[in-house]
């Protein structure tokens, strides 16, 4: 995500999908990004993954502080469900290589698992501050 790179980023975000009922749900996710989105991985059956088959726009927020000075970014974007082979073993790289081998342990693999759900956020909207 453009801009992105700029700042410090926490080890997690908060991911923001709609409800059925139009309301908001604000999950805490763990994420890699890149120069063109967000990708983000998890289990199918979870209320965040049906809310992204049904409604597929999300806003992102990742915040640094409060020992540093405030700094932000928020993307707002559509979420596109991934499941190709060559992406998961991608997407699963990237998410070793931040979040460390337990990872590897916990999937039985570099590659993020078919028992996962993977999709990338394309952003359309990206505020950056601090």
């Amino acid at each position: 995500v453009t801009g992105v790179q700029t700042c410090a980023l926490p080890i997690s975000v908060v991911l923001a999908t709609v409800n059925p009922d139009g309301s908001p749900l604000a999950t805490p996710m763990w994420f890699v990004h890149g120069a063109d989105g967000i990708d983000m991985v998890s289990v199918d059956d979870l209320r965040k993954v049906k809310n992204l088959r049904r409604e597929p726009r999300v806003s992102v927020v990742a915040e640094a502080g409060p020992q540093a000075p405030t700094r932000c970014v928020i993307v707002q974007g559509v979420a596109e469900f991934r499941t190709g082979e060559e992406q998961r073993a991608t997407v699963g790289a990237a998410f070793i290589d931040k979040y460390g081998e337990r990872m590897a342990t916990r999937w039985g693999g570099r590659a993020v698992p078919e028992s996962r759900t993977l999709w990338f956020i394309r952003p359309t909207r990206v505020k950056v501050w601090g």
